[in-house]
């Protein structure tokens, strides 16, 4: 039995020192690689109702500046400027919609109006105040994939 206890301690001492070390990705070293981010930016999944949160809330994403989504249409005046986010599940995978939602530019074009929601690629004459910040964390980015994961036709 004292071997076995040892054995189960070292194992969940093994595997919280793993969780432990799981770091998030800065957004300088976040990668987009044919239009995708394949790795998660924090390790930990994303949470589709506080990604519906941060995709409504104006003072973070602000998504429904530019595009509608049914499933929130009573939350605020939704804009026609940008795709509808109905069946964006269906376009697109989560490792892309991670890459859209991190740096549109990078994604798709430089044309976009779409802002880096995590990038530090963000123009000239940035308030001094905002200089080296990103307009969502890493886990918000990973909330939002989580909730547009969701939005299936």
């Amino acid at each position: 039995m004292g071997r076995t206890l040892t054995a189960i301690v070292a194992i969940a001492a093994c595997a919280g020192a793993g969780l432990a070390q799981a770091a998030e990705v800065a957004p300088a070293d976040v990668r987009i690689e044919d239009m995708a981010v394949k790795e998660s930016l924090t390790g930990v999944p994303g949470n589709p109702e506080e990604g519906a949160k941060t995709l409504a809330n104006r003072s973070l994403g602000n998504c429904l500046a530019c595009h509608a989504v049914t499933a929130l249409s009573q939350e605020q005046f939704h804009g026609d400027v940008a795709p509808s986010l109905d069946g964006a599940a269906d376009r697109w995978s989560e490792e892309e919609l991670r890459a859209i939602v991190v740096d549109a530019k990078q994604a798709f074009s430089d044309e976009t109006m779409m802002p880096g929601f995590y990038s530090l690629n963000v123009g000239i004459n940035v308030r001094k105040d905002l200089v080296g910040k990103t307009i969502l964390t890493a886990q918000q980015v990973e909330d939002v994939v989580a909730y547009l994961a969701t939005l299936k036709e």
